[in-house]
């Protein structure tokens, strides 16, 4: 460790424990959206409705904290990151409340106003802000750690959900979990300290970069490469989704007991887990898009092997490749945002690229199964989804050659304050 290890500064001991601190609160706040992944089946059975009414609630909730994490993480500039954070876990806490009560619009308002846009999209963007602020060296491998919370929540609850609503049923489940939500975050948030204060350092800069040249990221005007960063997420999201929020009901269809399905997700996001330490360090070596462009690979062959069978044994295999090749993406792209634009721009850059993907994630949720609907199958889902993922390596592909060597190799003005 450096010197600042032990004084609470940058890339500091102090730092890792606030990661720490960060993933329990979001292992959490993401077990919410997987209450109606697990439930899938029994709530479409009691509702009476079609499968991809259920996934567009899904669906909402990603859009909603995608869209949600650009206006909080605005806000937290303003009001500061406990208000904010603990804004997000009451309302996710109101809308499992308000989703129990057993009609669409209910379901659709709770999930996607309150569990998404105001409840994780007041938590997720500004925490990965908030400890992106902590580190420099290691900033890849602790943005990947905590945006594990996702995945730790995919092995921890899954199981869980299947047990409870076997005894209590999906709304009170929904009620109890809302419960655990304010019992755990809103006492956690209150050890959340200010981060360090930003160094002052020179930014990278291209060796064979012509002063004309200055402030453009990979040849290209600073937004234009944003865009294509944002249409990239999208497209790799989209495949991301379709085994992410059907592979319960995706069993089930198909005779696999629901416990099983359940023991599935938790595999593939346990998985997930594991491998995004790895790809988090990787991103640290090689810079976010070469990341990103790896990463996507992999996502691209598992989702095609989906296709390839039905057996058990081969589809806990498939998804525990799954998990492996998709979970270093959506941080990376996080790491390739701060690689390739000011640290200043950070709390709305990130947030609008975390937008864009979630919303592919909400897609293609919804995508599948608006598919299943009309076919009673998932085939046309997963090759529409292989489809969807050679889009996203064509584009970060185009951005890798265009910006060369590591994708760290842009002119800014030197001197420039990392945020």
């Amino acid at each position: 460790m450096d010197g600042a290890a032990g004084s609470g500064g940058v890339d500091s001991r102090a730092a890792w424990r606030t990661a720490w601190l960060v993933l329990a609160i979001l292992t959490v706040s993401y077990g919410s959206p997987l209450l109606i992944v697990v439930g899938m089946k029994p709530m479409q059975e009691a509702l009476g409705t079609e499968r991809s009414v259920l996934a567009l609630a899904g669906a909402l909730v990603w859009v909603g904290t995608g869209s949600g994490g650009i206006l909080m993480g605005w806000l937290a500039d303003r009001i500061g990151l406990r208000t904010t954070v603990s804004i997000g876990a009451c309302m996710i806490a109101g809308g499992l409340a308000l989703s129990s009560l057993g009609s669409i619009w209910a379901l659709y308002v709770g999930h996607g106003l309150m569990i998404g846009l105001l409840g994780n999209g007041g938590v997720y963007a500004p925490l990965l802000v908030y400890v992106s602020r902590w580190f420099e060296r290691r900033r890849g491998a602790a943005i990947a750690f905590i945006s594990s919370g996702q995945y730790v929540a995919g092995v921890l609850w899954p199981s869980l959900f299947e047990l409870g609503l076997g005894a209590i049923g999906w709304q009170i489940l929904m009620l109890a979990y809302g419960g655990l939500v304010v019992a755990f975050m809103l006492p956690a948030i209150l050890f959340l300290k200010p981060p360090p204060k930003a160094p002052v350092a020179a930014a990278p800069r291209r060796a064979n970069t012509a002063p004309g040249e200055r402030h453009r990221v990979a040849g290209l005007h600073p937004n234009v490469a944003q865009a294509l960063i944002c249409v990239a997420g999208f497209c790799c999201c989209v495949p991301m989704a379709i085994p992410s929020a059907h592979i319960v009901a995706f069993c089930g269809d198909i005779g696999i007991k629901p416990t099983h399905g359940a023991a599935m997700l938790s595999v593939m996001l346990g998985c997930a887990f594991i491998a995004r330490q790895a790809w988090g360090a990787l991103a640290d070596r090689i810079g976010g898009l070469r990341t990103v462009l790896a990463g996507s690979a992999c996502q691209a062959v598992a989702i095609a092997c989906f296709l390839l069978t039905q057996d058990e044994a081969g589809l806990f295999a498939v998804s525990a490749a799954f998990g492996l090749g998709f979970a270093g993406i959506i941080p990376s792209y996080s790491v390739a945002i701060r690689d390739l634009f000011p640290g200043s721009e950070a709390s709305w850059r990130m947030p609008l690229t975390l937008f864009t993907a979630m919303s592919g994630m909400a897609f293609g949720s919804w995508f599948a199964g608006t598919l299943y609907d009309h076919f009673g199958f998932y085939a046309w889902a997963f090759g529409l989804g292989v489809l969807f993922n050679l889009l996203n390596l064509a584009i970060v592909g185009f951005l890798v050659m265009r910006t060369g060597g590591t994708g760290r190799t842009l002119s800014w003005p030197t001197r420039q304050r990392v945020a």
